[in-house]
């Protein structure tokens, strides 16, 4: 069973048993004949009595198969959180007054009994018949001084849960070909050839001062995705947050850090109702660009494009056309200029107030685009910019935007390393509360006309 499986199977069955627990309880207080008058404060509690009980095994880590791969670990887990929960529900159901008051006394005693039993039962059970298979993780780690080898035998020791320590790593050649027994695999400068060659998953650094060096080396390799992590400095707290330890020892994810899937869900939503509302509000202004469009340039009044979007895939853009016909004819792909010639008058006019880009809410709604990211980027340059701008694929791990950072933080004819800084802030620090701020920037930039794009 994987750990996901086993941590889903958890919550299911101890909400199930806990209230089976408190039914079975009510019946054999009763004699199988609970009196409405009891019995109903249990039917109007019992969601938040779940939320008790699934909180208090959260509390104790019944949820975390690392903390109770032991007997004692279950049977003292879930004492605990038998205990806190059965507490919790008869605080709330004092405090909620008379009418809950009523929950019997003798169902909160018996009720624990049994939930404790079933609860030990079926998790031994299930650690006997069914242990938890923990995915193995392949771990380079940067470094061979004293934290360096401490974090590897705490890896080691915990090679149960799936770390797998390849090999150190040094900062320079002339060192000793083992330490502490672990073997010296090569030097930082094969980081990235040797997380290829021996599928590591992570890399983790204890000498913080060779992270600026492994990165960069990192983003230049086309066949490396690999997990960084540091064991911080002070410096590295004070500009970063810990995100996960082993034993005692901290670590911060440099790298690759996903979006939470309740993030993306969200941002999903807000995208297709967003795009919904504003085809429906904004018709008119739609309406006048088309016919803008038609009257002073002619057919086609919709311009189509090749971009690239999340994870290298390409789509069509839709825009409204602010270009004579055939642009690129003569020049080929070109980026467009602050004072491009190509530009028409009524062209220059929709882009200086970005109406030229609300076509590209169809392009929501498909999921090509979201209304927050990078700039999606076509083909040609996105091939060019991949060789010669260290770190470029990174962008392309999320979903191109209507507007960005990037795109309301500078002019429009910046360059792309600078406008990749921009993007790579937004992936690693996204969140709603950005997406609103950068949103209240873009419409400052489209009412007064002026700013990035």
């Amino acid at each position: 069973m994987s750990r996901k499986a086993f941590v889903a199977l958890s919550v299911l069955l101890d909400a199930l048993v806990v209230n089976a627990c408190f039914v079975a309880a009510f019946f054999l207080r009763y004699g199988g004949q609970p009196p409405a008058f009891n019995y109903t404060p249990y039917v109007a509690l019992w969601p938040l009595i779940t939320a008790f009980y699934l909180l208090a095994g959260y509390v104790y880590g019944l949820y975390e198969p690392e903390r109770t791969e032991s007997t004692w670990a279950v049977v003292s887990a879930v004492a605990r959180a038998t205990v806190l929960g059965i507490l919790l529900t008869a605080a709330t159901a004092f405090f909620l007054g008379p009418r809950f008051f009523s929950f019997n006394r003798l169902v909160i005693l018996i009720a624990p009994v049994l939930q404790f039993v079933v609860l030990v039962t079926w998790r031994l059970a299930a650690l006997r018949f069914t242990p938890v298979r923990w995915p193995v993780s392949r771990i380079l780690i940067l470094g061979t001084d004293d934290a360096a080898v401490e974090l590897a035998r705490e890896l080691e020791r915990r090679a149960g849960w799936g770390p797998r320590v390849l090999g150190l790593l040094a900062r320079t050649p002339d060192g000793p070909a083992k330490v502490a027994g672990f073997p010296v695999v090569g030097t930082v400068g094969d980081a990235a050839r040797l997380a290829h060659e021996l599928e590591a998953d992570r890399i983790i650094v204890s000498s913080p001062p060779a992270v600026r060096e492994l990165i960069e080396q990192l983003a230049l390799s086309d066949e490396v995705d690999v997990r960084v992590e540091v064991i911080p400095d002070l410096y590295e707290i004070f500009i970063g947050t810990v995100d996960s330890a082993v034993s005692d020892i901290p670590l911060m994810q440099l790298t690759g850090r996903p979006v939470p899937g309740w993030f993306e869900a969200a941002k999903r939503a807000i995208d297709l109702i967003g795009a919904l509302a504003l085809l429906v509000l904004l018709s008119p202004v739609l309406a006048f660009a088309a016919l803008g469009v038609l009257l002073t340039m002619g057919r086609p009044v919709f311009y189509t494009q090749e971009r690239v979007g999340k994870d290298l895939r390409t789509f069509r853009i839709v825009k409204f056309r602010t270009m004579v016909r055939d642009a690129e004819r003569q020049t080929g792909p070109v980026l467009a200029e602050d004072d491009d010639p190509r530009i028409t008058p009524f062209g220059r006019f929709l882009r200086r107030y970005r109406i030229d880009e609300l076509p590209q809410l169809v392009n929501i709604l498909r999921g090509d685009m979201s209304f927050i990211g990078p700039r999606p980027e076509r083909p040609f340059f996105v091939e060019q910019h991949l060789k010669e701008i260290p770190g470029y694929r990174e962008r392309f791990r999320v979903k191109p935007g209507v507007t960005g950072l990037a795109q309301v933080s500078g002019s429009y004819a910046t360059t792309a390393e600078r406008k990749l800084k921009f993007d790579l802030i937004y992936m690693y620090h996204q969140s709603l509360l950005m997406d609103l701020q950068i949103l209240v920037e873009t419409l400052r930039v489209v009412l007064t006309g002026r700013g990035a794009r």
